[in-house]
């Protein structure tokens, strides 16, 4: 790995592009940066899941059930982020759906309106990660809950190798990252999932499953990723964590 595959700032430039958290990012060497700085992805879903567990740990001490927390923390979480994963599944299922070919994907994506697919998608998953987070709530598994969005913001980093759907757009200006920091980012992701013992490699190898599933649908029917897909996946894999950690517990 070179020198310049990896630099600290990249922590702060991902933080700033992923969240809307008051820090300060030097804009145009973040620009520049663009797909290297993609590696630091999982770094800021770790903040994302610390905040969150910090106000439903305070929430629970206050005498909150774990259902109450949990809204709450999810509230936040989109909050933090300015909804920017969920607008990607909203756009992505509303797409990939509801358009019969290439180019009518790619113009609903970008329609700014949403449509029956995406408010069926946003409601099935906000239902899903309000109760799995809820479930972890109660069994005091605060590290799953940090780790859960950390790694699901890894597996958008290997998505990003995929060619670019559209000549414009916010993937199109990141580019794709070099190697080193794909596998990077994978590494960050999986060490988060380390304390969670068997359940975190079956998470592992359940992120990677999806991702794996949404790059053959993303190429298939729009001819590779956009800032949208990548969105998705981050979504995606999150509820798929969710689901196996809140079967583990069970």
């Amino acid at each position: 790995m070179n020198k310049s595959d990896i630099d600290t700032r990249d922590f702060g430039a991902a933080v700033g592009l992923l969240t809307r958290l008051p820090i300060h990012v030097d804009t145009e060497w973040a620009a520049a940066r663009g797909a290297r700085a993609a590696w630091a992805y999982p770094l800021a879903g770790l903040v994302v899941g610390a905040l969150v567990v910090a106000c439903a740990f305070v929430l629970l001490a206050l005498g909150a059930s774990a259902g109450l927390c949990a809204i709450v923390a999810l509230g936040l979480g989109i909050f933090m982020t300015g909804a920017l994963h969920e607008d990607g599944l909203a756009d992505t299922t509303d797409g990939l759906w509801g358009g019969w070919d290439r180019a009518r994907r790619l113009e609903i994506m970008k329609d700014s309106r949403i449509g029956a697919y995406g408010v069926l998608a946003l409601g099935v998953t906000l239902i899903l990660r309000w109760q799995g987070i809820a479930l972890l709530i109660d069994a005091s598994a605060w590290w799953a809950l940090m780790a859960v969005p950390a790694a699901s913001r890894a597996v958008m980093v290997p998505l990003m190798l995929l060619r670019t759907a559209r000549t414009d757009g916010l993937s199109r200006r990141v580019g794709a990252p070099p190697i080193s920091a794909v596998w990077l980012a994978i590494a960050v992701g999986a060490v988060t999932l380390l304390p969670l013992g068997w359940s975190g490699a079956v998470v592992a190898l359940v992120i990677a499953v999806t991702g794996l599933a949404i790059a053959a649908i993303a190429r298939a029917k729009i001819g590779g990723q956009t800032g949208d897909i990548l969105g998705a996946s981050q979504q995606i894999a999150e509820c798929a964590a969710l689901i196996v950690l809140s079967a583990a517990l069970a």
